[in-house]
């Protein structure tokens, strides 16, 4: 239960700082967002406030938001429709009811003779009782009623395509670029709740019983050498270690800026079919807040180069699809994270996030890095290209992600029931 709890608090915290990021900067730019949604397929739970439906989906795969003008609008008014219209208080058009208007004994029923939504934001049309031909002006922020449904009309200048290049762009970045604010962010905490790795061969907390305590090395003590090799940082300390189970070595220790010579034997451990040598130290932490912040920033930035490498072999070959893992095998490193411990479980969560971030912007159809390069294309180009060949390659895009996660997940359920 711990589990499940864990992984459905990750995967909504992931998903909802992706998706914070692109709503925000897309009301920052005064586009209209329609619906910020958790989750794919029917809806479990609604909730709008203002001009934004707030939805929990029921498949756990994702989320979106919907912003006017990414999609066709779904309501569009024809010459000869007839419609009801109820007024504000300025006797502009507030409500536009397409159907069921004998549940709306007030409003105005006319027939459609034109509509421009867009840009002049009127309807034109005949009463349908004195066929005198009307003009109304429609209120900016008025709704279509359907179904009685409610949805609120788009003016041109609420739509996505009326921004300009660099605010569309910055409405599709922002999602990735809240995934690295959540990493850096995340780490930061740890910092300072653990403190930050220090890199060179400093000794942390010495474990009783083991090489290290018996041969009196202290929490403090700087590694210089191991038998005459140069040692400069902790990772160059613990490999020397490992390559000498039970083999007398002797380390050149600074303590206070006192030199001394201590001889040491390492302990032999089997580690994954090898023996490796261990003699019970930690690295040493420091809880300084200029190196925590800093630790934030360089551990994102470690940990994107890592994914990136692994794209990139992904991409040549060197890594086979085997290698990746979908919703199933996030699961299940997500609960041996979870029986680590907290701090593992936050360091994991960065991890996603970082991944989340870079994955999103890969030029790829239907993620945001190739919604980027087509944007990308209508700077150079100077217009946009055909929203409806955008939306096919996309689409296509789409179906192709699709069929790549149900591989992914099919080899991650293969793996948990393989010994």
């Amino acid at each position: 239960m711990n589990t499940v709890i864990a992984f459905i608090f990750m995967f909504g915290l992931l998903v909802f700082i992706h998706e914070f990021g692109h709503m925000i900067f897309a009301k920052r730019a005064g586009m209209l967002v329609r619906e910020f949604a958790i989750g794919f397929g029917p809806k479990i739970f609604s909730y709008r406030k203002k001009e934004t439906l707030y939805t929990i989906r029921l498949l756990p795969i994702g989320g979106y938001v919907r912003v006017a003008g990414e999609d066709p609008e779904i309501i569009e008014l024809k010459p000869g429709h007839h419609i009801g219209l109820e007024f504000n208080e300025s006797d502009k058009v507030e409500k536009i009811i397409v159907n069921n208007k004998s549940k709306h004994p007030n409003a105005r029923v006319i027939e459609v003779e034109g509509a421009d939504l867009d840009h002049e934001l009127v309807i034109t049309g005949y009463d349908v009782d004195s066929e005198e031909r009307l003009t109304f002006d429609v209120d900016p922020k008025a709704f279509f009623i359907m179904d009685e449904n409610e949805t609120q009309i788009a003016p041109y200048d609420r739509q996505f395509a009326s921004k300009s290049v660099p605010k569309k762009a910055m409405q599709i970045f922002a999602g990735p670029m809240m995934n690295f604010v959540l990493a850096i962010i995340v780490f930061i905490i740890l910092g300072f709740a653990q403190g930050v790795p220090v890199e060179e061969a400093q000794l942390g907390e010495i474990s009783e019983n083991y090489p290290a305590a018996e041969s009196g090395l202290q929490q403090g003590d700087r590694i210089l050498q191991v038998d005459n090799q140069s040692i400069d940082t902790w990772v160059d300390f613990v490999m020397e270690i490992q390559e000498h189970p039970n083999e007398e070595v002797e380390l050149m220790v600074d303590r206070n800026g006192e030199v001394m010579s201590v001889p040491i034997t390492p302990d032999a451990i089997e580690e994954q079919g090898k023996e490796i040598g261990q003699i019970g130290v930690r690295q040493a932490f420091e809880h300084s807040p200029g190196e925590i912040v800093k630790f934030g920033f360089t551990e994102t930035y470690e940990l994107s180069t890592l994914i990136l490498t692994s794209v990139g072999q992904l991409v040549t070959g060197q890594l086979s699809i085997d290698s990746l893992a979908g919703p199933v095998g996030i699961y299940d490193v997500t609960d041996q994270a979870v029986q680590t411990g907290f701090y593992t479980f936050l360091t994991w969560t960065a991890m996603l996030s970082v991944n989340l971030g870079i994955i999103n912007l890969l030029p790829l159809p239907a993620l945001d890095g190739g919604r980027l390069i087509f944007i990308g294309y209508e700077a150079v180009r100077g217009k946009p290209i055909d929203p409806q060949k955008e939306g096919i390659v996309h689409f296509l895009g789409f179906a192709l992600l699709m069929l790549l996660m149900i591989v992914v997940t099919w080899n991650d359920i293969q793996r948990l029931f393989t010994p």
